[in-house]
């Protein structure tokens, strides 16, 4: 089944030559079918990478799913035309008397400032509210999970000496997780960060299940028992490319950054990409969006929180 886009999204272009089934607006009224409303906070600074990488894993699916972009309308992003926004996406404001199946919440390049100090994290924090009435399952990415992690069940993020990125090796604590079902024993994902949360810390959490984690990263998928949270320490969604712009753009800015961990061949930066997290990823949203929102949520959207 197609992933409903808005009219003209960039990232329809790159979806169709890689023969994913998009369809738009206009078209998916026309059919007798629900589709599951899905909704992207993209904070990333790179937005139309970020609705790219996205849309291509929610596209992975039997399901029809329509996407909703959503923005922070107290931040003035800096790195997309202000006309792709007012296009594309929606404030909270605007979507205030919605409902959604499932919402996405991704990183965001602030993570060494006090979450306080964020000048959107109190129009964040009103997102967060939000979907505990509006939001049948919730999925918090990098940044996004520590800042979920916090809010609701205040543990707190770390610094760490040093920035923790290149792509791990991780292993799957709860086999019998719905979210991990289909997954090998030991996988690899990105990470590219430079704050942790400690394993203790969401150990005292009752609530909260690892699901899978990693010697080196720490904690990677984390869940609420009913799966109405899921927290994602890592960037399962990722392109290949995405660790090496952001290498190469450190580089340039004189940052004399590591290189990533097992992403290299042989660890050279002018060598082959060792691209070896898509399936995984891929199947974590499928996951996702059967067994946690689609199997789930009501028929009728309006009942959305008051299951």
């Amino acid at each position: 089944m197609p992933l409903i886009i808005p009219n003209a999204l960039p990232a329809a272009d790159a979806l169709s030559q890689e023969n994913i089934f998009t369809m738009q607006e206009q078209k998916a009224i026309t059919q007798d079918i629900r589709p599951l409303e899905i909704g992207v906070c993209n904070l990333m600074p790179t937005k139309i990478a970020t609705e790219t990488q996205l849309a291509r894993m929610l596209a992975n699916s039997p399901l029809q799913v329509k996407l909703t972009l959503i923005q922070m309308d107290s931040h003035e992003s800096r790195n997309v035309s202000k006309n792709h926004l007012d296009s594309f996406y929606l404030t909270l404001d605007e979507i205030r008397n919605r409902k959604f199946d499932g919402l996405i919440i991704t990183g965001a390049p602030v993570e060494q400032l006090p979450f306080e100090k964020v000048d959107y994290w109190h129009e964040l924090t009103e997102l967060f509210e939000f979907s505990k009435n509006n939001v049948y399952s919730t999925v918090y990415i990098c940044w996004g999970a520590q800042a979920g992690l916090y809010y609701y069940f205040g543990i707190k993020k770390h610094e760490l000496d040093k920035k923790l990125v290149g792509v791990f090796e991780h292993n799957v604590v709860r086999p019998f997780n719905p979210l991990a079902r289909g997954f090998d024993e030991c996988f690899y994902a990105p990470h590219s960060r430079y704050t942790y949360v400690k394993k203790e810390d969401i150990e005292k959490a009752r609530e909260l299940r690892i699901i899978a984690e990693s010697k080196e990263a720490g904690p990677h998928i984390i869940s609420t028992q009913k799966g109405k949270k899921i927290f994602v320490l890592g960037h399962m969604e990722y392109d290949k490319e995405t660790l090496y712009n952001e290498y190469m753009r450190d580089v340039k800015a004189g940052l004399n950054p590591d290189i990533p961990k097992n992403y290299f061949k042989n660890d050279d930066p002018s060598g082959d990409i060792l691209f070896r997290w898509r399936s995984h990823a891929n199947l974590f949203f499928h996951n996702w969006l059967n067994y946690y929102v689609y199997q789930k949520t009501p028929y009728n959207i309006m009942n959305v929180g008051n299951e």
